[in-house]
């Protein structure tokens, strides 16, 4: 399953976002939007104006930050929709 997540270097919910998804063996693919200014443009998009880092997408799917990401595992949501 594609996971994108639009980050930052320096925010602390992107680290543990990333954590989360490397414990779970899921590959990310990172959009830093402090260096380009377009995918933060680009997020704002996708999101329909969410402006706090991480956003997270899994395939279609926008789950949200990292409280969701978090959320959705502490409920069991989360393995069946990387497994999709």
């Amino acid at each position: 399953m594609k996971v994108v997540m639009y980050c930052t270097a320096m925010c602390p919910y992107c680290v543990q976002a990333e954590m989360l998804l490397l414990k779970k063996g899921v590959q990310i693919s990172k959009i830093r939007v402090d260096q380009e200014p377009a995918m933060y443009k680009e997020m704002l998009t996708l999101t329909n104006g969410m402006r706090s880092v991480p956003q997270i997408f899994i395939g279609e799917k926008h789950v949200g930050g990292f409280d969701d990401l978090y959320e959705m595992d502490v409920e069991g949501n989360l393995d069946p929709l990387l497994q999709i």
